[in-house]
């Protein structure tokens, strides 16, 4: 049985106050829908189907960047079932559907996969989570029996539908034929005046096919992304991750709340970080690298036993082993430290090399340089490959 996915993406984020789709919102450096994507990668699925709407070029302007991917359009957001529906004549009825939200960053691939085995080849399968607050999701509606009735949407819930505290996800796997067979009869006759995709519960009831469920014991995982404020508790969630992470491994951070990945960090033994180190696109670190507070490194390679003291700001660098470097220094894209080589408090570097030994101890500003060994280059001193009209 073959797996294709359908990713709902359409929804403008009004509440996000901006003119950027909600899921173009960054987590850590990456679009919220990038991260949804990159969980996709890992399931065995044939084809993944991203329905967009609001912020169609912005979206369709990184679609190169995941080639492979049916991009397809909702005109008019009619509601999450009109969504799916628009996928559909692209999806084969011998498929089983995985449908996931853009904006839900944190969804774990071992949660999506339960959800599909539950699934199977006849059942309709749901991703239900306990909350002790289960304000703004849908409610999952059970007989005397255990059995899954219906869900019913908050805003459509009565008082005591709305004190259940089982709810809706959202993330659900289905039979594609009847999915389309359900989709196709949902109407939109609620406060919403929309199609919603939870009514294919009750038809699948009706039809006699049995309503599964999965529960997601990890409630941020299942967190999708309204406002700004859900999106920097969600950062926090994530970086906090990170962090633990990377310490499991032998990381030393002076306090994981005050640390940022917003890319990848590969590290070696006995490496510390202070406070506010944000890290950027592809950072590697030797042994014993040292990192001060307050530093900012993008795409950098530091050799063995570097210092890179507060305040400093690394960028497309290439750091040899036994550099120090700050603080309050800047390294540009292009720049290259040979072993023991120096560079003090204001001082800048783009597209230069220091040689083995050599130091700028204060500023200078040395751009399109090569500097061999073991020169000191005083206070003051300005290089760069400018004749006053071009560069």
């Amino acid at each position: 049985m073959t797996v294709e996915v359908i990713v709902l993406a359409a929804g403008k984020g009004a509440r996000m106050s901006s003119n950027r789709p909600k899921v173009l919102h960054d987590l850590a450096g990456r679009p919220l829908l990038e991260h949804v994507i990159t969980t996709l990668g890992t399931l065995e699925t044939s084809r993944v189907h991203v329905v967009y709407g609001h912020g169609a070029e912005q979206i369709l302007a990184l679609s190169e960047n995941w080639p492979g991917i049916n991009w397809v359009c909702q005109a008019q957001q009619l509601g999450t079932g009109h969504a799916v529906l628009q996928a559909l004549p692209a999806v084969a009825d011998s498929a089983q559907i995985l449908v996931v939200y853009g904006d839900v960053p944190l969804i774990r691939s071992q949660t999506l996969k339960a959800v599909m085995q539950a699934a199977g080849r006849e059942h309709l399968a749901v991703l239900t989570c306990e909350l002790s607050d289960p304000t703004g999701y849908g409610r999952i509606l059970r007989n005397p029996d255990g059995r899954v009735t219906g869900i019913v949407e908050e805003k459509d819930a009565s008082p005591a539908q709305q004190a259940i505290s089982e709810i809706n996800t959202g993330f659900l796997a289905a039979p594609a034929a009847r999915l389309k067979e359900w989709l196709n009869v949902v109407d939109n006759n609620n406060s919403q005046g929309e199609y919603y995709l939870t009514d294919i519960v009750s038809h699948a009831v009706a039809a006699g096919i049995e309503v599964v469920t999965c529960s997601a014991s990890d409630r941020d995982e299942i967190r999708g992304v309204n406002t700004q404020g859900e999106l920097a508790r969600l950062e926090r969630v994530y970086q906090l991750r990170q962090a633990e992470r990377f310490m499991n491994n032998g990381l030393s951070l002076r306090d994981p709340a005050r640390f940022d990945v917003r890319g990848t960090l590969v590290f070696a033994a006995d490496c510390s970080i202070d406070v506010n180190v944000v890290i950027a696109g592809s950072v590697t670190f030797g042994e014993r690298v040292s990192i001060g507070a307050n530093c900012f490194l993008r795409d950098c390679t530091l050799g063995d036993d570097v210092t890179v003291n507060a305040n400093s700001v690394l960028e497309g660098a290439t750091v040899g082993a036994g550099c120090s470097i700050g603080p309050f220094a800047r390294l540009r894209p292009g720049t290259e430290l040979a072993e023991k080589a120096r560079v003090g408090n204001f001082v800048e570097l783009k597209a230069a090399r220091l040689g083995h030994g050599s130091k700028a101890n204060h500023l200078a500003y040395v751009g399109d340089a090569d500097v061999g060994n073991n020169v000191n280059i005083a206070a003051g001193v300005i290089t760069c490959n400018y004749d006053g009209a071009n560069k």
